[in-house]
């Protein structure tokens, strides 16, 4: 493309760790080039698209940017609106009439769809688009991706939480039960399973949605493991559902909630985690058992970054950036891994990502799938980052007894 462009920016979906650090990429990205005229950011996704709530970008200071880039959860604010054609149709009509050249849309499967259908009727329309989508979600389940920017940031907290919750379960015996994100994908679950660091150590059974969920075979294993170890950790996605599909929150609950788009709500009301829990007690006789849920928590905790993260979501934003502006290109940016451990990025039809999930690869689950192999802590580790936290024991001799009982 020639001549002054004019840029628009969006963030859509669940907010994670990293994602101002793609948005920020971008903006400095095309700030430095002299043919931009314009960058604006729409507030709350494509919602603030179709209300026109736009933001200037331009006028930002590059170390405000910068601090807002180390900042969790959407700076522009996000959506959950997942558009149809009518309402990306509504999208094309204010990006012509601002004179948009360039749209840049940060978020997970539904937002490249949402990019996929603006493109196509911006061709039909013969309005020139370069439209690009920034990979974001914490699931890791952007097909054509090693993996996704947010999930290592949201995978080290939820490693450090249950390395902190086993310390916590080896002080006071029990069975924990902790309810991580993933309805489809198991990934950030599975990440509990690098808190371990001696042979006893929790999570000591690890349930992903990539196997169906038996009630029966649960509780057998938490009373193997509670009578191996006196004690149980528990980390389970609230994606698990019986051999039929359905949701293991709707088979043990009364009342079932269900969220705008008619899907079962499951981590967010803390049923599962209490529902489990309450099998446990009941057919266990296991008396100390508390459930978590660890919710918003893991998306966009202020401190718990992983650095290779946000090095990979600047980098995401940045080619991104590149592929539209430089190229005159349309896609989904993508990361791929390069031996261990470098990546490169891509730009992947968009056709190729929109819409669709991608899962845990099966030689990332034990044969008996209440578990990780060490494949997939091969896989997850490179991505934590530098820095992590370590727990300690206490290594004294035990002291003999005097009193004989």
């Amino acid at each position: 493309m020639t001549g002054t462009q004019r840029i628009l920016i969006a963030q859509g979906g669940g907010p994670t760790a990293v994602i101002n650090q793609s948005l920020v990429g971008a903006v400095l990205a095309a700030r430095g080039l002299p043919q931009v005229e314009r960058i604006v950011g729409a507030r709350h996704g494509v919602r603030g698209i179709v209300n026109e709530d736009f933001v200037d970008l331009m006028q930002e200071t590059t170390a405000h940017l910068e601090r807002v880039a180390a900042t969790p959860a959407s700076a522009l604010g996000s959506t959950r609106d997942k558009p149809d054609l009518k309402y990306c149709q509504n999208i094309l009509e204010v990006l012509k009439a601002h004179q948009i050249g360039h749209f840049f849309y940060i978020g997970g499967n539904d937002s490249s769809d949402t990019v996929r259908i603006v493109v196509e009727e911006a061709k039909k329309a013969g309005h020139a688009l370069a439209a690009v989508h920034i990979p974001k979600t914490i699931d890791n389940d952007l097909m054509g991706n090693d993996h996704t920017p947010g999930f290592p940031s949201a995978a080290r907290f939820v490693m450090q939480a249950f390395a902190g919750a086993n310390l916590d379960n080896a002080a006071l015996p029990g069975v924990y039960v902790a309810v991580v994100m993933g309805r489809h994908a198991g990934f950030l679950t599975a990440a509990a399973a690098l808190a371990r660091t001696q042979p006893d150590d929790g999570p000591h059974l690890v349930y992903l949605p990539e196997r169906v969920f038996e009630i029966d075979r649960f509780l057998a294993d938490v009373k193997s493991v509670h009578a191996k170890h006196g004690r149980c950790v528990v980390a389970v996605s609230e994606g698990i559902h019986d051999a039929s599909g359905d949701p293991i929150a709707s088979k043990l609950a009364t009342n079932v909630e269900r969220d705008a788009h008619g899907n079962v709500q499951l981590s967010g009301t803390g049923a599962l985690a209490d529902l489990l829990c309450d099998e446990i007690k009941a057919k266990l006789g296991i008396k100390r058992v508390r459930g978590d849920t660890f919710g918003y928590l893991q998306r966009s905790f202020l401190g718990c970054v992983s650095d290779v993260d946000a090095r990979e979501a600047r980098e995401v934003g940045e080619r991104a950036v590149q592929f539209a502006l430089r190229q005159g290109q349309v896609g989904s940016v993508a990361i791929r891994r390069v031996g261990d451990y470098a990546v490169n990025y891509v730009l992947q039809p968009l056709e190729a990502v929109a819409a669709r999930t991608r899962v845990m690869d099966d030689a990332f689950i034990n044969a008996a799938g209440n578990d990780v192999t060490p494949a997939f802590r091969d896989y997850l580790r490179p991505l934590l980052g530098s820095d992590l936290p370590q727990a300690h024991r206490l290594r004294g001799a035990a002291v003999e007894k005097v009193l004989k009982r």
